[in-house]
């Protein structure tokens, strides 16, 4: 089975090096791929965005896990997420709120059979104690109802919904990349799928009008315009630069496409 880790970790400290020796000890023969340990410290709603725009490229039968966890050792839950394709191990805290919205149907457990935790358990590093060692067993075989019951309302993050228009479509930037590029809550649909098609739009943020073009060398060196990401969302980018930086923008921006 491959495993895919996500978390806000960092690679300065032994945090990810640890839960993967747990994870190891229990199955030598996991195969573990990392998404990225750089999410945000504590930014719930940016590994949810990295989560929700990765986990499709997986092959089926994938379990990932997915480590943000500004609560950790309080009463939220442990869930563990079945999809038609995937599983998900995750604090129920919203991290998994992208996988819930593109997924057709999930089946949700609370995980609570300590029979599969590494014991003690830390109050403050569940990925080691809890997730890791859930994640080992359930690449063994063992049934995910095995770990606990039924969770019926796992939390759900408020997603900032685009305005439509005639003329416009307002959004806002969700997450910045680490190349400073600016990510929007408008996905490429709402763009390509417009009648007519020869339609033409600009991105207007912080007063700067911006042209949407294909990719980023269709404007010069150190020059900002706007474009369809690879995650398949509108995003405003700044040719071999940082439009967090030259714009002074970030998280919750508010950008307007006009539609000329």
């Amino acid at each position: 089975m491959i495993l895919a880790f996500l978390s806000d970790f960092g690679l300065k400290d032994p945090y990810v090096g640890i839960v993967k020796a747990v994870m190891l000890g229990i199955n030598p023969a996991m195969r573990v791929v990392d998404i990225s340990h750089q999410i945000v410290s504590q930014d719930v709603m940016g590994g949810a965005f990295v989560l929700g725009s990765t986990f499709r490229e997986f092959p089926s039968g994938t379990c990932f896990l997915a480590i943000v966890d500004p609560g950790v050792g309080s009463q939220r839950a442990g869930l563990l997420a079945v999809t038609e394709r995937y599983t998900f191990l995750a604090p129920d805290n919203g991290l998994l709120s992208m996988v819930f919205r593109y997924s057709k149907k999930v089946t949700c457990f609370s995980i609570e059979n300590s029979r599969y935790f590494r014991h003690p358990v830390s109050d403050t590093f569940h990925g080691r104690d809890i997730f890791a060692p859930v994640a080992a067993h359930l690449s063994l075989g063992v049934k995910p109802h095995s770990f606990g019951p039924p969770f019926l309302d796992p939390v759900r993050l408020p997603w900032p919904e685009p305005v439509i228009r005639d003329q416009y479509i307002k959004g806002e930037v969700i997450y910045v990349d680490g190349f400073g590029s600016l990510i929007l809550n408008i996905p490429a649909d709402l763009i390509q799928n417009r009648e007519p098609v020869n339609e033409k739009f600009k991105a207007n943020i912080k007063g700067m009008e911006l042209p949407l073009l294909s990719t980023y060398s269709d404007v010069s060196k150190g020059k900002p315009l706007a474009l369809i990401g690879s995650s398949g969302f509108l995003e405003v980018a700044v040719n071999q630069g940082s439009a967090t930086k030259m714009l002074g923008a970030g998280v919750g921006e508010p950008v307007v496409v006009k539609i000329l």
